[in-house]
């Protein structure tokens, strides 16, 4: 699906995408943006991805709170370490 608009630079360079791009798009506040110039006329905006989306989720917030919380049980030796894969079973079982 294609969707154009027109918008103005303002002040600093800055530019505001219209509600229906930023939604045509999947676009949310703090999303990062590349803009490559093709030729002297021609913009190509892209969306640029630090995070494959599919694994975004681990860096919500209740996943990291939860690597917090294991990582502070691993400092304070909250852990148990098995030799074979039979007694770590053998442990989630009980």
């Amino acid at each position: 699906m294609s969707k154009t608009a027109a918008v103005t630079i303002g002040g600093k360079g800055r530019v505001t995408l219209p509600r229906e791009v930023r939604e045509a798009a999947h676009l949310a506040e703090g999303d990062v943006l590349e803009i490559e110039v093709v030729d002297d006329h021609t913009l190509v905006i892209r969306a640029k991805y630090m995070v494959d989306r599919d694994q975004a989720w681990i860096w919500s917030d209740p996943w990291l709170e939860k690597l917090k919380r294991a990582s502070a049980d691993v400092d304070a030796g909250r852990i148990e370490r098995y030799e074979a894969d039979e007694s770590f079973l053998a442990a989630l079982d009980k």
